[in-house]
């Protein structure tokens, strides 16, 4: 039996003695989708292009033809997508209905449709009445007591308003937690110089903590399966950019004070996330 394009991969990385992690560092693949690729299992990865260029980056590194790998890959994708196509078919049978039956019920249609946006328009009205007369009771009842607290105490209601501002967390390092909504998220991680490529997941959540910076990227994919927090307050996550195939975070000492008053990150354009 011919191998498949995971043990012709696997095969050539043990024959040259390398390790799962020298690949991810060298191809800038997460180690986990490269366990996938060796197993055949493209279940999880991103798909398309992102897999062609996975299997053509793992394929170059380790001495196999590229075009050979990719040939492999697409006879495997085009066995799974006909094994998968080969489900039986249901039968969908047919109701014949009598079109002047149907035509005759038109009429009371539209009146009922009428009533509801009657109803609709109605109920709408009750409500906004209803919220603005609470907005003014509510209001009367502020003034009140701010006046009534003026004439208690006049010394604190020339105090200025700033001291109920929220303060911000320090700032004298850079601590971010990454938390994972999706199974696995592959992230690049770099913390005050030092690179890092590893997996998270639900259960294990990732923190980076640097003294200068600290810049992820990861697949953009995966941007409303992303939590993150800095220095113990939530912030929201970037959206994905519309050009790129990446997301990429960085945090230093210049915007962080910047990044924890607005709550959220200002990212710009996106490397993209694997090679082609």
């Amino acid at each position: 039996m011919s191998q498949t394009l995971g043990e012709k991969l696997r095969q050539a990385r043990e024959e040259r003695g390398i390790s799962i992690s020298e690949v991810a560092e060298q191809t800038r693949i997460s180690p986990h989708y490269l366990e996938l690729i060796e197993n055949d299992d493209y279940r999880t990865l991103p798909g398309g292009i992102f897999n062609k260029g996975f299997v053509k980056s793992y394929a170059k590194y380790v001495g196999i033809d590229e075009v050979e790998a990719l040939q492999d890959y697409s006879r495997l994708i085009s066995s799974q997508s006909s094994e998968t196509s080969e489900e039986p078919k249901t039968y969908r049978p047919e109701v014949l209905t009598d079109e002047r039956s149907s035509s005759s019920f038109l009429p009371t249609l539209i009146f009922a449709a009428v009533i509801l946006g009657l109803m609709t328009v109605g109920i709408l009205a009750l409500v906004n009445y209803l919220q603005s007369e609470s907005a003014v009771v509510v209001t009367n009842n502020i003034n009140q007591a701010n006046s009534n607290a003026a004439n208690a105490n006049p010394a604190a209601a020339s105090t200025p308003q700033a001291n109920t501002a929220q303060a911000i967390p320090a700032t004298d390092e850079i601590k971010l937690e990454f938390k994972s909504l999706a199974d696995v998220i592959s992230v690049s991680a770099t913390v005050d110089g030092k690179l890092t490529n590893e997996s998270v997941t639900k259960e294990n959540p990732k923190t980076y903590t640097g003294q200068q910076s600290v810049k992820v990227r990861y697949y953009k994919g995966f941007a409303n399966q992303v939590q993150l927090s800095l220095n113990g307050k939530q912030i929201t996550a970037p959206a994905a950019p519309a050009r790129g195939n990446g997301i990429e975070v960085e945090i230093n000492k210049n915007n962080i004070a910047q990044i924890l008053q607005s709550g959220q990150i200002q990212t710009g354009a996106a490397a993209p996330a694997a090679p082609r």
